[in-house]
């Protein structure tokens, strides 16, 4: 129920921005997956927020996959075998979000020949071999990727630091991702995997200004990373039981700094840095029991401690004739352990009936305070005459880790932080229903759901992730509630020299929190009331291939200022009146950005030689050029009437991409 796979060789042939593959892109593509707006790789599932999806790659959870500020995200589809993503009628063997389960795994590596994938685009360039180590005993996979705009950049700003020496401006930015896997067959019933990930991006600004003795520089930096570890062992006990035992490690990081020096007669510094992140140690164990051909158990356990580090300023001043300072700021790290139990049976009644149901149990333990979740989950699938078949499925989910984001911010400035003694956990119930048929090679699912949620975290009201330095980060948030309510339309064609998709989504999501909107319900910032998009691949010729991808949705809900007023204060001097003006905000969320929509392009000219197989591959982003509205404003037009003014980011954009493969 609500599960969907797509092949690896489907998503490549797809239209990319700047010719760069995204997994999580093709994601956004099917019903009820929608993205936070244009350019993000952001997921909102079924009116749930990002923090809300359990991303999985091989297993591990990550708690960031974007790079380039959400462009584009850190899978790299040429090291990846398969994706898939469960957006309800959840197994009882996941827990810990409460929107989706992404699960993504890397290749595991050929274990009789060597095999390469390079890919050379506008953006970034990228790499991938596999192989044996021992021939049908142990093989690996290895693939780096890594974005060149700073190459491309420096020999301009080179030239114009040359043509005014004074003034001197130095960006920089650049993203890498790291993807490698081991997999050794110890036994005929044992095997071993060892599978690890490191993406970061790198983005800062530094300035000088030289007048002869008085001369000033500026040094900007924002930084976020992610690394995995996984050592599994899985064992054949006997025909009918199977296990899974594994080790990880997840790390994420994120800060920003300034740096800032004037110098004349003195010098005079000024240093700061923020830093924030979160690191994981789990261990698993799963078992997976056949009793026979029509009835299938797994069980298992996991364990994780969490380390938060909310956020923590280091300041150095100097000032030249006053003592310098050097201190540390902020909260101190929270730790927690996190476990659960699980048992799920699948089995099937008759013919005509399957069955799915389980329990998750859960315990979080943080500051002596203690949380448990008992979770039941059900589904069912029953095959109807006539060749339909009816789903429905029923979950409860529990989440113990938060995301704190500035709603309508675009920057990595996301801070996780997690249930206290004071902040409680986030839970949910979903049920859903649908019915599917194939129709010769077309298959055609509706389905409906409605979810409803509590514990959901905020900031308040002119709060952010910039902490005052005298107010805890749990003084700057609010609990409330929510529900999402929608129905999903999916049309696909799987085979033939024409294979695509038609999706359609209309839904509602909603948020109400006490300290917000004055406790009104109001709509959620992502809230998107129509979503369709329109998928399709054609083999023109054994040589060249084509696909295109249309795209429309209902804008996304803003808050803007409906009114203004000014006040006149006496100055205090008794000489004079202090003007100041201020704006009234409308209700949360009343307003609505344009609609978005765009056609990307793309035609793929295939050479298969006897050393290799090579890919041109041409694509047009945003084919018929709309401008879609990245944010939005108040402002006035030349006559000073009131209006609002949206901004977009990414026009056309054509690119040229070469892969080769041997």
């Amino acid at each position: 129920m609500s599960k969907m796979e797509i092949p690896i060789d489907q998503v490549k042939r797809l239209p990319a921005i700047g010719g760069e593959v995204d997994l999580l892109k093709v994601l956004q593509l099917l019903p009820g997956v929608q993205s936070g707006g244009e350019g993000t790789s952001g997921l909102y599932v079924r009116g749930g927020s990002p923090d809300q999806n359990l991303m999985l790659l091989d297993g591990v959870p990550l708690y960031s996959v974007n790079h380039l500020f959400g462009f584009f995200s850190v899978f790299n589809a040429d090291a990846v075998k398969n994706m898939s993503i469960t957006k309800g009628g959840f197994p009882a063997r996941f827990g810990g979000r409460l929107s989706s389960i992404l699960e993504i795994y890397m290749k595991d590596g050929h274990m009789k020949e060597y095999h390469a994938d390079a890919t050379v685009s506008i953006i970034a360039s990228k790499l991938t071999v596999e192989g044996p180590i021992v021939e049908d005993k142990a093989s690996f996979m290895l693939s780096a990727r890594r974005t060149y705009l700073d190459l491309l950049i420096n020999p301009i700003i080179a030239q114009a630091n040359r043509n005014n020496p004074d003034v001197t401006t130095d960006p920089r930015y650049y993203f890498y991702d790291l993807n490698g896997k081991l997999n050794w067959r110890i036994g005929p019933k044992d095997r071993l995997y060892l599978s690890a990930f490191k993406g970061e991006d790198d983005f800062g600004i530094a300035s000088a200004e030289n007048y002869g003795i008085n001369s000033s520089t500026l040094d900007f930096g924002l930084d976020w990373k992610n690394e995995i570890q996984a050592l599994r062992w899985n064992r054949e006990w006997s025909p009918r039981l199977f296990s899974n035992t594994t080790l990880t490690r997840s790390l994420y990081n994120f800060n920003t700094g300034i740096e800032i020096t004037e110098q004349s007669e003195d010098t005079l510094s000024m240093a700061a840095l923020y830093n924030s992140g979160i690191e994981d140690f789990s261990g698993r164990i799963d078992f997976d029991f056949a009793p026979n051909a029509r009835h299938y158990i797994k069980f298992g356990a996991n364990w994780t401690n969490h380390t938060f580090s909310p956020g923590a300023t280091s300041l150095e001043l100097d000032f030249g004739d006053t003592p310098a300072l050097d201190t540390l700021l902020g909260p101190a790290d929270i730790k927690s352990d996190e476990a659960f139990l699980y048992v799920e049976d699948e089995f099937e009644l008759s013919e005509r009936l399957k069955l799915n149901l389980g329990v998750h149990a859960s315990i979080l333990m943080v500051q002596d305070t203690s949380y448990n979740s008992i979770q039941p989950r059900a589904a069912l699938n029953y095959r109807l005459p006539g060749g339909y078949a009816f789903k429905a499925s029923f979950a409860r989910m529990a989440q113990y880790v938060n995301l704190l984001t500035n709603e309508g911010l675009g920057l990595p400035t996301d801070l996780w932080v997690p249930s206290t003694a004071r902040i409680r956990p986030q839970q949910s119930w979903q049920v859903a229903m649908g019915v599917a048929k194939t129709f010769g090679d077309i298959e055609v699912s509706l389905e409906g759901y409605y979810k409803g949620m509590e514990g959901l975290l905020s900031y308040k009201e002119g709060a952010s992730f910039l902490f005052s330095l005298d107010t805890d980060w749990e003084d700057q948030v609010t609990q409330g509630i929510g529900n999402a309510y929608g129905t999903e339309l999916l049309v696909q064609k799987k085979y033939g020299r024409t294979t695509g998709w038609i999706g359609y989504t209309l839904s509602w999501s909603n948020r109400q929190f006490d300290d917000i909107n004055s406790g009104n319900w109001y709509p959620f910032t992502y809230d998107r009331r129509h979503d369709v998009s329109f998928v399709v691949t054609h083999d023109f010729t054994d040589k060249w291939t084509g696909s295109a991808v249309w795209l429309y949705g209902t804008g996304r809900a803003l808050t803007l200022s409906e009114s203004s007023f000014s006040a006149y204060v006496p100055d205090g001097t008794g000489e004079g009146i202090y003007t100041f003006s201020a704006e009234v905000p409308s209700e949360k969320n009343a307003f609505r950005m344009s609609p978005y929509h765009r056609l990307d392009l793309s035609l793929t000219r295939t050479k298969i030689r006897e050393n290799g197989t090579r890919h041109l591959i041409f694509s047009v982003y945003n084919a018929y050029n709309n401008l879609n509205p990245f944010f939005a404003q108040t402002d006035e037009d030349d006559n000073g009437n009131p209006v609002i003014r949206e901004y977009g980011i990414f026009p056309i954009i054509p690119s040229i991409a070469w892969r080769f493969s041997f």
